[in-house]
């Protein structure tokens, strides 16, 4: 049977993740085409009958990779050099000047930043846009959107699980708040990636991903997409992405593209690691504040059981002291202390060193990577006694 006949939406996720975005079989051709490096392409006569013309307009490697996002998404997908360069092209073509944008009071940091300093600050003061700040849990956010609807909502700003506090809200049912309020709804869907959650299908107009974190998965990538519902929001930000030239480059795109094949397969054993480590985490009279939304004890597991296929490979918890904390890391055998998450390796951090999230000190984001379960349950545990 050829490719093009085959029903795509009755493949089970781990097909869909393994083939999309690959091209129709040819004999002598490779699954997937290697990166294609090129500034200028052949483009006689009308720019319009040539499918690629310039480097900074398109590219076919990210055409592909593109596509397969758009697959697992189910929207129009463009592709950035970063997750925060996507965060920037959404709030840069998508939000009205002079209008009001929702966002998570945990949400991820630099977006805050980007939203707060440099879309409603002195430096962009015509802009003008205000910015509104809601928790995350409760009626919080829903009650902003409310308070703020006669005045005018353009956007709301989503994030679910929050990084790093993972704190998980209903997106569909605040897709509907916003809406009838007449706001676009975005998504920054990074912890979860589309392969556990699908904020598109639940309402939302826009999803926000970093590709650097899971969706890459090997620690070795900066790359960000969008996926949008409306084909007028897709052109809009890839006309953005053009005139700035704020584009990937084809390797960092094959890359991706390759990567991808892997994703169900990494975060089966990246939720196995983070559910095992999050339950032994809860137990231990040194530990306090463990948040996983796969734990049926966490405030967040109702809904994330509802909108979520998976829980991801993220965990947080507090030790008693910053001191703490480093103790911790340097008896860990397996544990790599360093920023980001989702990759192969597991990973923590003590998140206040950086500032900007409202933690403790002694507040620990921790990415299970790959490892076997057992190891791992030893390994922290060990560690744990040496604090």
């Amino acid at each position: 049977m050829k490719n093009n006949t085959v029903n795509h939406n009755t493949w089970q996720s781990a097909t869909r993740v393994v083939r999309a975005g690959l091209p129709e079989k040819a004999p002598g051709t490779p699954y997937l085409p290697g990166p294609v490096f090129a500034a200028p392409f052949h483009a006689p006569g009308d720019p319009a009958t040539s499918p690629f013309t310039y480097g900074r307009f398109d590219n076919p490697t990210w055409a592909a990779y593109e596509r397969a996002l758009g697959e697992l998404e189910g929207g129009t997908a463009l592709l950035f050099p970063s997750g925060m360069a996507a965060s920037a092209a959404v709030l840069s073509t998508l939000l009205p000047a002079g209008s009001t944008l929702i966002m998570p009071t945990e949400s991820y940091y630099t977006t805050r930043v980007l939203a707060t300093q440099e879309f409603s600050g002195a430096f962009v003061a015509a802009h003008g846009v205000k910015v509104v700040q809601a928790p995350t849990t409760g009626t919080a956010l829903r009650d902003a959107i409310r308070a703020h609807a006669a005045a005018g909502v353009a956007m709301v700003w989503l994030e679910s699980p929050t990084n790093p506090g993972l704190d998980v809200c209903d997106i569909a049912a605040l897709c509907e708040e916003a809406h009838a309020a007449g706001a676009i709804v975005v998504v920054d869907n990074t912890t979860a990636t589309p392969l556990l959650q699908q904020p598109l299908a639940l309402g939302a107009d826009v999803c926000v991903v970093s590709d650097t974190k899971a969706m890459t998965g090997h620690a070795d990538l900066v790359l960000g997409h969008v996926a949008v519902r409306d084909a007028a929001h897709a052109e809009v930000l890839r006309v953005w992405r053009t005139r700035l030239g704020v584009i990937p480059g084809p390797m960092e795109a094959w890359l991706a593209h390759r990567s991808l094949g892997t994703l169900h397969v990494r975060m089966a054993q990246q939720n196995r690691n983070a559910l095992a480590v999050a339950t032994m985490l809860q137990a231990h009279s040194r530990v306090t504040d463990v948040r996983y939304p796969g734990l049926p004890s966490d405030p967040s597991h109702e809904i994330a059981s509802r909108q979520m296929q998976g829980f991801g490979g993220v965990v947080s918890f507090t030790l008693p002291s910053a001191a703490a904390v480093e103790r911790f890391f340097a008896a860990s055998a397996l544990v790599y202390e360093a920023t980001s998450f989702g990759g192969l390796h597991t990973s923590a951090e003590r998140r206040a060193r950086w500032g900007g999230d409202i933690v403790a000190e002694g507040f620990v984001r921790m990415s299970l990577g790959l490892e076997d379960t057992n190891d791992l349950l030893a390994d922290i545990a060990a560690a744990l006694e040496a604090i």
